[in-house]
């Protein structure tokens, strides 16, 4: 049984950072097989991509929103992907989740091409 768990979440004032992890296990398949992304809901508001990161690492994508602020990042070693949020904002509020993509690439980021989810860390941004 795969299992995607989050970690880091918390309740920051706008500038400041946050690290979060996702701890991956239960693969059929060696983490090193899978793109990984990460996808923000804020309440009210439909689930939306924040980033993805190919299985060896070497390709990266983001949302517009975030793009210069967080950082995604992956350990194959330690089956955990990582998302660095810098500069935050009141509108970067929301559960973030991670997700394990079907691919080993980037070439399709919409949710339905990410198979198993973790249970979401919620990131506060006081204003």
């Amino acid at each position: 049984q795969v299992q995607l768990v989050e970690s880091g979440g918390g309740l920051v004032q706008a500038g400041d950072s946050l690290r979060l992890s996702c701890q991956v296990s239960g693969l059929r398949f060696p983490f090193l097989t899978y793109a990984m992304g990460w996808f923000r809901q804020a309440q009210g508001k439909e689930r939306q991509f924040v980033a993805a990161i190919s299985s060896s690492g070497d390709n990266t994508k983001y949302a517009d929103s975030v793009k210069g602020r967080f950082t995604i990042s992956r350990d194959n070693a330690k089956n955990t992907v990582y998302l660095q949020l810098n500069s935050l904002e009141y509108e970067d509020t929301a559960i973030y989740y991670c997700a394990q993509s079907i691919s080993h690439s980037l070439q399709n980021l919409g949710a339905s091409y990410f198979e198993s989810w973790g249970q979401g860390t919620q990131v506060t941004v006081s204003s």
